[in-house]
């Protein structure tokens, strides 16, 4: 089974992804981009927000999501695989940047997925106020240093696109307690069956 975590940055993906790993061991965690040694270098690039091109920064994330698939996804098909973001991120960042098609970028995606598209996806929800607390207690990175409303839009656009997707979601109030969430999304995925 492979899962997607989505959301944008601070609205706790990573904190969920960390007590699943705890919990269940035996589950594949992975990130976009990062996943690969490919991936770290594009990541790095990408964080520090200097491509002036946004077709340009575009086709970095596909790049990464080529190598990750090949690298990671396809040779792990039998395993249960939890993605920190992934292809429904690229495409709302992509959308939030300049005023793509969705069924281009769809195809796009298609083509470097190699139609290998997430069984589940767990997109988290955060207010503007959660977002300002958040962002204000740490170091920025370059895309979100782009400001508050970039990355609202950019959740926005998250949920319109999935909403246009025939893959099931769970959607999270990312303000809910660490614990809350996490029962939520034990239920939703039906982990429980693996102890």
């Amino acid at each position: 089974m492979y899962i997607l975590f989505e959301g944008i940055d601070t609205c706790g993906k990573s904190t969920q992804i960390a007590l699943i790993k705890q919990r269940y061991p035996e589950v594949l965690i992975t990130k976009e981009p990062g996943g690969t040694e490919f991936g770290k270098k594009a990541r790095e690039i990408l964080l520090s927000d200097s491509l002036a091109s946004k077709r340009a920064e575009l086709l970095l994330f596909l790049c990464d999501r080529a190598e990750h698939y090949q690298e990671v996804l396809a040779v792990n098909k039998d395993k249960i695989v939890l993605s920190d973001r992934g292809f429904l991120s690229g495409i709302a960042y992509a959308l939030a940047n300049e005023d793509f098609d969705f069924d281009t970028l769809i195809s796009l995606n298609t083509f470097a997925l190699s139609s290998y598209f997430p069984d589940k996806i767990i997109l988290f929800i955060t207010t503007e106020e959660t977002l300002k607390q958040r962002t204000s207690a740490k170091t920025l990175d370059g895309i979100e240093l782009r400001g508050l409303d970039y990355l609202l839009t950019v959740q926005d656009k998250m949920q319109e696109s999935l909403s246009r997707l025939d893959i099931p979601y769970l959607l999270i109030d990312a303000n809910d307690t660490i614990e809350t969430i996490h029962q939520q999304i034990i239920t939703y995925l039906a982990l429980s069956s693996l102890n």
